[in-house]
């Protein structure tokens, strides 16, 4: 028999690390006519007509059947652009996914019983700040330990004798390197990843979301360290967002123990349907990848012009501080415009403001209303 009198809550049966904790805040997906969205850095032209078509073809009655559960087309498409083997690479439900899994496969909870600093090691999640604000997350929801390195204002990768003042931990179970870096922008020469990658023990993951926009790749790299992993994605460059396709590429016993904890049928048909087709059409996407740099450097130099600070830009988004008012009221006012960008409420981030480069129209737009909202800002 239930007892008698007041029920207890149902959140006695949630384990208190989820109870408490705070899950990752996506981007803002408004459905409202006629907005410029520059605020989660997607590619504001649309898929090429091929990966259209393969779409619409494959979405038949073989709907009804599971999709190839290891992507196996995919990832061989994907070794022969890479110059690797099909072993190399996994496939992700984005590549979100994957950097979970990572999480998952090698790194340990915290124990209260921890003494030494190599089980310490093998709880810790590193990586820089600002940077991709999932990574701690990630770190909270498997109950690891964290390690941040705050990056100087300029965001340009530390030397080792600063890695080493600002307490690194070089046996570090899994460090987070997003390259080219986010939120800034900024870019990071291979050379200098390598210095690190040498160093570190454990495993690293440079977060190539943003790549096709940078001067270089860090892709050799997984040859010459077996702890490097590099991750792409097919949702900043590929306009793929919706389908959430990501991949990983590195040595052979690394993609064999994230692929045992994978889940079974991880990524959809059409995900990897559309993924191929775009690897067919790879011409269409650095004519936008050049359009994109373009403009990002033509809205940099107007910003810089009017006298806002803006960090040099190696991805598709610029990240810009405003002269004469605040970050914060610079969003809001854009926004009142029908203009979305992203405003991040963090000690790091909060006097600056993230523009991902859209359409012409809509970066000309963006121009016209910051300089109608400093000009009536300064007639004040």
């Amino acid at each position: 028999m239930p007892a008698k009198g007041k029920l207890k809550s149902p959140e006695r049966f949630i384990r208190p690390l989820v109870r408490n904790l705070d899950g990752y805040a996506p981007g803002e997906q408004p459905h409202i006519s006629d907005i410029i969205k520059l605020n989660t850095n997607e590619n504001p032209i649309s898929p090429s007509p091929k990966v259209l078509r393969a779409i619409k073809k494959s979405a038949d009655s073989k709907l009804r059947l599971y999709p190839n559960p290891t992507a196996k087309p995919l990832r061989y498409a994907l070794a022969q652009l890479h110059c690797c083997q099909p072993e190399n690479i996994i496939i992700g439900n984005g590549s979100d996914e994957l950097l979970a899994l990572a999480t998952r496969c090698f790194v340990e909870p915290k124990s209260s019983g921890t003494k030494t600093l190599k089980e310490i090691a093998r709880q810790t999640i590193q990586y820089f700040t600002p940077s991709y604000s999932l990574y701690p997350i990630l770190a909270d929801i498997h109950g690891a330990r964290k390690n941040e390195f705050k990056l100087a204002q300029n965001y340009k990768l530390p030397n080792k004798t600063s890695l080493i003042k600002g307490k690194w931990n070089f046996q570090a179970a899994l460090t987070y390197i997003t390259t080219p870096n986010a939120p800034s922008g900024v870019g990071y020469k291979t050379k200098d990843l390598a210095k690190i990658c040498k160093d570190q023990n454990g495993i690293i993951i440079l977060d190539e979301a943003y790549i096709d926009f940078a001067e270089e790749t860090a892709l050799n790299l997984i040859k010459r360290f077996p702890n490097v992993i590099i991750s792409r994605t097919f949702s900043k460059s590929y306009s793929l967002c919706s389908q959430r396709i990501g991949y990983f590429i590195a040595h052979p016993k690394l993609i064999t123990a994230i692929d045992r904890i994978r889940d079974s049928y991880n990524t959809n048909g059409l995900g990897q349907t559309a993924a191929l087709a775009t690897l067919t059409d790879l011409n269409y996407y650095q004519k936008q990848f050049k359009r994109i740099i373009k403009a990002r450097s033509q809205t940099s130099k107007i910003l810089t012009e009017i006298g806002f600070d803006v960090i040099p830009s190696q991805t598709n988004f610029i990240y810009a501080k405003p002269k004469g008012l605040s970050a914060k009221d610079w969003f809001n006012k854009l926004r009142k415009r029908k203009i979305i960008t992203r405003w991040f409420d963090t000690k790091e981030c909060r006097d600056w403001l993230r523009i991902t480069i859209g359409t012409e129209r809509e970066m000309k737009k963006f121009i016209s209303s910051t300089k109608a909202i400093v000009e009536k800002d300064t007639q004040r």
